[in-house]
């Protein structure tokens, strides 16, 4: 699922680095805050689909912060973290509308595994996109056309998915470079145009990416 966008709080900055990293080698666009006030002020400017949000916070504790996410209109889903193992620990936090509680330490392939389960549950993410003669399954990250696989960078992947979820509506480069990258990107880069010259070469004929002059890029 590449064009998932992750925000990680967490005020261990080792584990947050390596959680962050590790979740961008899995093709997701993540951004970090060490602190609370940090975490809510990233959540008022983007649109997260997980949180994954550790509960001992400084500034503005983990608790209160999850309240602010499951109350705003937003369609984050929250993991929540915490070295609290215990079941009335995790009870409370579910409590407070966490959608998932995962304790430390945990192995880093069940904390994917939660991420995309959680980003699944969005009504907003179809498990299977479709355009024309396009399928692109999100859960499987594989993608055919006519029938025939084709084998996708993470970046063109998470770009195809944006694409086609938007029904033939135009996306710009910017919502593409939020949506797909992370705050990190730079967006005086061709970051976006190389990519989508890249997908459009593995797409093949019939061309289906359109380019509309000044606003962005459709499939229509």
């Amino acid at each position: 699922m590449d064009a998932m966008r992750v925000l990680v709080v967490e005020d261990n900055s080792v584990v947050a680095d390596a959680v962050a990293e590790g979740l961008r080698d899995q093709g997701m666009a993540v951004d970090v805050a060490y602190d609370g006030p940090s975490g809510l002020d990233k959540l008022v400017v983007n649109t997260y689909d997980v949180v994954v949000l550790d509960r001992d916070l400084p500034g503005l504790h983990g608790d209160k912060l999850c309240e602010e996410i499951v109350s705003s209109p937003g369609p984050s889903r929250v993991l929540m973290l915490t070295a609290a193992g215990q079941v009335e620990d995790r009870v409370e936090g579910l409590n407070l509308g966490a959608d998932d509680y995962l304790a430390k330490p945990f192995d880093f392939s069940e904390l994917v595994a939660r991420v995309r389960a959680l980003a699944r549950r969005s009504p907003s993410a179809p498990p299977v996109l479709k355009r024309g003669d396009l399928v692109v399954d999100r859960a499987r990250r594989a993608v055919t056309r006519a029938g025939r696989p084709l084998h996708l960078a993470r970046k063109e992947l998470g770009v195809l998915e944006v694409l086609v979820s938007a029904d033939g509506a135009v996306v710009s480069a910017e919502e593409l470079l939020e949506q797909v990258w992370d705050e990190y990107a730079d967006p005086f880069t061709k970051t976006v145009s190389v990519t989508v010259g890249r997908l459009r070469r593995k797409l093949g004929d019939p061309p289906l990416v359109e380019t509309v002059i000044g606003s962005g890029y459709r499939i229509p």
